[in-house]
């Protein structure tokens, strides 16, 4: 009983980094852009932070650092993808590795490697924190409460505003949006923006309040997951939300059996959020059976002269 009380007081924690990068990367790709880079954003935005928080501490400004640092890489992505229309999978892979190596530097150089932070404490919500067993998922810090109220929040501006509504027909038809009088490479820019700051939260997130410290490459791959957590939820909101919980629980359960004494190679256990990665894209393409939800045209450029 202690070890899942542990497992499901630890879980959100496991959760949130993933549940915010899909959710950046639905708000990206609704509006045609194929985003592949958030390992890259991730490691931007946890860099950020730590910075931050090591020069003011204060864990809600090195937040924002993290979202800003992640929004100002994907000015670059986005100018190459949008205006210039570059290959978006090249564009999304040489952000990752452009973002591997300045933050690995950049860490190096200024200090910041190893290097402890306090983070955000956590907020008891009263009596159902004393709940025995799940009690633990009410002892969580302030963003993974409000993790749940950002995913309602897209998921309504999405599927119920007028500016939503436009979002998505830029990447289902930009001809037809633009012929509507829609700016598509605006509302494709603003897309990889708000998304991206989704996704450099995630990474402030994992390394100021998860891991408290920064270590070069300290996503560990989470980035890759989100994508494939994007194409298991089909691009929507709320199905990823629920694929992050899933998969935060398999990450949180590791350490948990680690703690129990279990006897389990270390590295099969480290392997296994990928495997089950694996699985759920096998599962997906198995199981769509001609009813595509991708966006129509996602990884498409648009150039207005080509408008038929």
């Amino acid at each position: 009983m202690d070890l899942i009380a542990n497992w499901l007081g630890n879980l959100p924690d496991f959760a949130v980094p993933f549940a915010l990068a899909a959710l950046g990367l639905i708000i990206s790709e609704r509006a045609g852009v194929l985003s592949l880079g958030a390992e890259g954003l991730m490691l931007a935005g946890a860099l950020a932070g730590i910075g931050t928080q090591l020069a003011v501490h204060e864990p809600g400004i090195a937040l924002l650092a993290s979202m800003a640092a992640a929004m100002a890489v994907s000015v670059l992505f986005a100018a190459m993808t949008i205006w210039l229309r570059v290959n978006q999978v090249i564009a999304g892979l040489a952000l990752v590795f452009f973002c591997q190596g300045v933050t690995g530097l950049l860490g190096t150089v200024l200090g910041w490697t190893n290097q402890p932070v306090t983070g955000l404490p956590a907020l008891p919500l009263g009596p159902l924190a004393q709940l025995p067993l799940v009690g633990g998922l009410f002892r969580q810090n302030l963003v993974a409460y409000l993790t749940p109220c950002i995913f309602a929040a897209v998921a309504w501006y999405l599927h119920r505003s007028v500016s939503g509504l436009r979002l998505r027909s830029v990447g289902e038809n930009p001809q037809a949006a633009d012929a509507a009088g829609i700016p598509v490479l605006r509302y494709r820019f603003l897309a990889v923006l708000a998304g991206s700051a989704l996704v450099g939260l995630a990474g402030g997130y994992i390394a100021v309040i998860s891991t408290k410290l920064w270590i070069a490459g300290m996503t560990g791959g989470r980035g890759w997951i989100a994508v494939g957590l994007v194409i298991f939820a089909r691009w929507a909101p709320w199905r990823a939300f629920a694929g992050a919980v899933v998969f935060g629980g398999i990450e949180a359960l590791i350490p948990q059996l680690a703690a129990a004494g279990i006897a389990l190679p270390q590295y099969f256990l480290l392997m296994t959020p990928y495997v089950v990665t694996l699985g759920v894209m096998v599962w997906v393409a198995m199981t769509r059976r001609g009813s595509d939800e991708t966006p129509g045209a996602l990884g498409e450029p648009y150039l207005r002269e080509e408008r038929r």
